[in-house]
C-alpha cells in the first residue's frame, strides 16, 4: 500500500479531510491515534516529573542474538528549514497496510516527532544482503511529489533503539551552463550499519555510498514508474561500551558539528564587562564621592538657611531628592514587567544549570522543551510574588488586577504567536503542528499549575510587603524638569543601553541561533552560563551609569527609563534575527518564515523583560545608596 493513500485513509477514518495545496506534502497531520485520550494522566505526570526520553538518551535496550529490532520512521523535511517537517509516510514510499504509531514523550511531540513502525525487518546481530522491502508503481503525480521533495533537499529521519538515523531522500545534480544538465534520482536502496557492544546497540547509521540512484527524469504524464525498494543490514562489534563515549565526528554525523570554544566571543565579552565595571566602580564612584562631599559641605555651611534657599542655589541630582522617589504612572504594568522578568531570569538560570549538570540530551531539543515548560509552570510563583510585593510597596490597591496583568503579560502574546504559527503548520500538514490532545494537556498544566502558583505567589508577596521606606521625603507638588539635551533623551539612552549588552553577546548569539534555527549542536553550556552572567552584569552597569547621567540633569523620571534603556537589548536581538535570516541562513518558505519571525519576536520580548528587570533593580539599589549617604534635614 502506498503511503500517500494510507495517510489519506487515516485522515478520513478520523473524520478529517486532506487539505489542498501543492503536490508535495499538503496533507493534514492530526497527531497520534485515538489512544491519546487514555493517556491524559500519565502525560500530565510525565510533564510535571520531567521524565520522558528522547532519541539518543542512554536508556538502551538489551537484546539477544536474533531478537527483532524495531526501526521507526519519523519525519522528512527541507534540510535548510529545521522547523518545517512532515511525516515520512506523506511521501509515496513503502509503508504497512495499517500505520502504527509509537507512544511519544511530550518533548518529542514538541520537537515535531511522529514515529511509526516501518516494514524494515532487522534482527540483532543478523546481517541482511539486499532484501526487498516492497514493489511500487508510481503515477506521474507521485513522481512529481518526489522530484519536488528532492529538489528542496528533503532528508528523512528514522529511529532505531532511540538512535536517530538520517539521510537524504534522493540525489540531485546540476552541471553545465550551455548545455544545462539537471538530473534527479531517488535512493531505492539503503544500507544500514549498526554497531553493538555485548547485548546493546551503540551506534546506527544509514549509507548510500555504493548505491546508484534511480532516475526520475523523462517520465511521460500518463506513464507509471516501477520501483523496487531494497535494504541491507550490517552488524559490527565495537569496543565502545556507552553511546556517549564515542568521539565526536566518529559517527559520520548527518548534521554538522562545528561548534567549539569560541575564544573571540569570550575575550570580547570579558573586555567589555571589565571596561564597564571599571567605569562604574572607579570613575562613577569618584564622581559620586566628590558630589557627596560637596553637597554635604554645602549643607553644613548653609544649615542656618531655609531648605528652599538651599534648593535654589544648588543643582544636579541632589536638588531632586524630594522627587526622585515619586511613584511612576502605570505602576501596575511596571510591577507586572518586573515580576515576569524575574520569572524568566529564574527560568533561564535553571535551564542552563540543568544543562551543566548533564540533565539534557545535547543532541536533541525535546528534553529542553519539556524542561522549559516544567520550569515555566513552577516559576510562575516568582512572577506573582515579585509583582505583588513591589506593587503593594509602592502603594498599589488593585491587587487582583495586578495578578491578572502579571499572568497575562507573557502568556497572552505567547498564545497569540503560537496560534498563528501552529495554524500555518497545520494548514501545510507539518508535524510541528501540535495535536489537539497535546494542546489541551499544556493548557491544563497552565490552568492547574501555572496560574494557581501565580496567585499563591501574589498572596505571599502582598502579605509580606513592607513599606517602601524611601530615604527622602517626597513633596506633594512635582518639581519642574528643565529642558534636557538631545543626548539625554529616552531614544539615545535606549540605543546606548541596548547596544552595549548586545555587543557583549553578539558573537555567542550567532552560535545560539545556529543551534536553534540551524543544524549545529550546542554543548558549551559552561560558556553559555558565563556569557549569560556577563550579559546581566553589563546590563546592570549600563543602567547605573545612564541613571546617574539622567539624575544629574535634574530628571527624576527614572523608573520607566531604567526599564526601557537596557530592556531595548531585546530590540537589538530581534534586529539581529532579521539579519541572521537574510544573510546567515538558507531558510525559506512560508512555514519556516512565520515560525522564525514569530518566535524571534517572543525571544526579543523575553530579553526585554529580563534585562529591564535587572536594569530597574540595579538603578533602584544605586539610587537608594546615593541618597542614603546624603546628609539632609
Amino acid at each position: 500500500m502506498f503511503c500517500g493513500a494510507a495517510a489519506a485513509a487515516a485522515i478520513r477514518h478520523r473524520g478529517g479531510q486532506p487539505r489542498g495545496g501543492s503536490a508535495a506534502l499538503r496533507m493534514t497531520v492530526l497527531g497520534h491515534p485515538g489512544s491519546w485520550s487514555c493517556r491524559w494522566l500519565p502525560l500530565l505526570l510525565l510533564l510535571l516529573l520531567g521524565t520522558g526520553r528522547d532519541p539518543g538518551v542512554e536508556g538502551v535496550t538489551h537484546y539477544k542474538a536474533g531478537d527483532p529490532v524495531i526501526l521507526y520512521v519519523n519525519k522528512v523535511g527541507p534540510y535548510h528549514n529545521p522547523q518545517e517537517t512532515y511525516h515520512y509516510y506523506q511521501l509515496p514510499v513503502c509503508c504497512p497496510e495499517k500505520i502504527r504509531h509509537k507512544s511519544l514523550s511530550l518533548g518529542e511531540v514538541l520537537d515535531g516527532d511522529r514515529m511509526a513502525e516501518s516494514l524494515y525487518e532487522i534482527r540483532f546481530r543478523e546481517n541482511v544482503e539486499k532484501r526487498i522491502l516492497c514493489h511500487m508503481q508510481l503515477s506521474s503525480a507521485q513522481v512529481e511529489q518526489l522530484r519536488q521533495a528532492i529538489e528542496e533537499l528533503y532528508y528523512f529521519e528514522f529511529v532505531v533503539d532511540d538512535l536517530p538515523i538520517r539521510g537524504f531522500v534522493g540525489y540531485m545534480e546540476e552541471s553545465g551552463f550551455l548545455p544545462h544538465s539537471h538530473k534527479i534520482g531517488l535512493w531505492t536502496h539503503l544500507d544500514f550499519h549498526l554497531e553493538f557492544h555485548g547485548d546493546r546497540i551503540i551506534f546506527a547509521n544509514v549509507s548510500v555510498r555504493d548505491v546508484k540512484p534511480h532516475s526520475l527524469d523523462g517520465l511521460r504524464p500518463d506513464e507509471f514508474l516501477g520501483l523496487t525498494h531494497t535494504y541491507s543490514v550490517r552488524w559490527s562489534e565495537t569496543s565502545v561500551e556507552r553511546r556517549s563515549d564515542r568521539r565526536r565526528g566518529d559517527d559520520g554525523g548527518f548534521f554538522p558539528r562545528t561548534l567549539e570554544i569560541h575564544w573571540l566571543s569570550i575575550i570580547n565579552s570579558m573586555v567589555l564587562v571589565f571596561l564597564l565595571v571599571g567605569f562604574v566602580a572607579v570613575i562613577l564612584m569618584r564622581v559620586l564621592r566628590n558630589d557627596l562631599a560637596r553637597y554635604n559641605l554645602d549643607e553644613e555651611t548653609t544649615s542656618g538657611g531655609s531648605g528652599d534657599d538651599f534648593d535654589q542655589g544648588d543643582n544636579g541630582w541632589k536638588i531632586i531628592h524630594t522627587d526622585v522617589f515619586r511613584f511612576p504612572p502605570y505602576r501596575g504594568l511596571l510591577c507586572a514587567v518586573l515580576g515576569v522578568g524575574a520569572q524568566f531570569l529564574a527560568l533561564g538560570t535553571g535551564i542552563i544549570v540543568m544543562a551543566l549538570l548533564g540533565m539534557f540530551n545535547v543532541h536533541r531539543h525535546g528534553a529542553i522543551n519539556s524542561a522549559a515548560i516544567l520550569l515555566y509552570a513552577l516559576t510562575c510563583c516568582i512572577s506573582g510574588y515579585v509583582s505583588s510585593h513591589f506593587y503593594r510597596q509602592i502603594g498599589g490597591e488593585r491587587w487582583v488586577w495586578n495578578i491578572i496583568l502579571t499572568t497575562s503579560l507573557f502568556s497572552v502574546p505567547f498564545f497569540l504567536t503560537w496560534s498563528v504559527v501552529n495554524s500555518v503548520h497545520w494548514a501545510n500538514g507539518s508535524t510541528q503542528a501540535l495535536p489537539a490532545t497535546t494542546i489541551l494537556l499544556l493548557l491544563t498544566v497552565w490552568l492547574l499549575v501555572g496560574f494557581p502558583l501565580t496567585v499563591i505567589g501574589g498572596i505571599f508577596g502582598k502579605n509580606n510587603a513592607s513599606p517602601f521606606d524611601a530615604p527622602c521625603r517626597t513633596k506633594n507638588i512635582a518639581r519642574e524638569i528643565p529642558p534636557q539635551p538631545w543626548y539625554k533623551s529616552t531614544l539615545i539612552h535606549m540605543t546606548v543601553g541596548g547596544f552595549l549588552p548586545f555587543s557583549a553577546i553578539s558573537v555567542e548569539l550567532y552560535y545560539i541561533f545556529a543551534t536553534v534555527w540551524g543544524r549545529e549542536q550546542y554543548t558549551l553550556y559552561g560558556i553559555l552560563f558565563f556569557v549569560f552572567a556577563i550579559l546581566l552584569s553589563v546590563g546592570a552597569c549600563i543602567s547605573i551609569a545612564l541613571t546617574y547621567f539622567q539624575l544629574s540633569g535634574e530628571d527624576y523620571r527614572w523608573w520607566w527609563r531604567s526599564v526601557l534603556s537596557v530592556g531595548s537589548t531585546g530590540l537589538f536581538i530581534f534586529f539581529y534575527s532579521v539579519f541572521y535570516y537574510a544573510r546567515r541562513s538558507n531558510m525559506s518558505g512560508v512555514v519556516q518564515t512565520v515560525e522564525f519571525f514569530g518566535y524571534s519576536l517572543l525571544t526579543g520580548y523575553v530579553f526585554f523583560l529580563m534585562l529591564g528587570t535587572i536594569s530597574f533593580f540595579s538603578s533602584l539599589k544605586f539610587i537608594r545608596y546615593i541618597y542614603v549617604n546624603l546628609k539632609m534635614d
